[in-house]
């Protein structure tokens, strides 16, 4: 087995073994968005692994963070802080996805990525969905779609979840991650 064929498999047991975390802690905790539904629930889906969405991404910091305004599933708004931006390309187009800080949490050690893609109201849930990336020294980042997840919201009313506003709002399809719910 070649190195890299080696930290591929890695990747892709890594990456089920969290999906089955999630469907596990999704089934059994009172925690969970899906807790108070009457049916059994039955796993979440997911589109299959695919390292081409996995990307080795810098990000381009903005020198003066400007705070935007994200609306909400249930009409409210949360402030932010626009901190830089990814470039790269899926299927030979090329595409910019802004990254956020939140501005109303001090201990906010992550970046927030919410998008919409080809895919929004199809195939995955349509409001939007999330990447979280714990800041990186250097600002060099492993963006992995295959973790793009849904907002409680998507599953329950009763969560407040900010929207992609349309800077994020991609043209081409990301078909990785989680996909939509019902």
């Amino acid at each position: 087995m070649t190195e890299e064929s080696f930290a591929e498999s890695a990747w892709s047991k890594e990456l089920e073994a969290q999906r089955k975390g999630k469907d596990e802690f999704f089934g059994t905790s009172h925690e969970s968005p899906v807790h108070h539904q009457e049916k059994e629930f039955s796993g979440l889906k997911y589109f299959a692994p695919d390292s081409k969405y996995r990307l080795k991404l810098r990000l381009q910091r903005y020198d003066r963070p400007e705070t935007v305004i994200m609306d909400t599933s249930t009409g409210t708004r949360q402030r932010f802080n626009r901190v830089g931006y990814f470039e790269f390309d899926v299927d030979e187009k090329r595409a910019t996805l802004q990254a956020y800080k939140s501005a109303e949490r001090e201990d906010d050690n992550e970046l927030f990525v919410p998008f919409r893609d080809g895919t929004s109201g199809k195939e995955s849930y349509g409001a939007a969905r999330y990447l979280d990336l714990e800041i990186a020294p250097g600002d060099n980042y492993t963006v992995d779609f295959n973790y793009a997840y849904n907002p409680y919201c998507a599953y329950s009313e009763d969560y407040v979840c900010p929207l992609p506003p349309k800077e994020n709002w991609l043209a081409v399809e990301i078909k990785a991650g989680e996909k939509r719910y019902q």
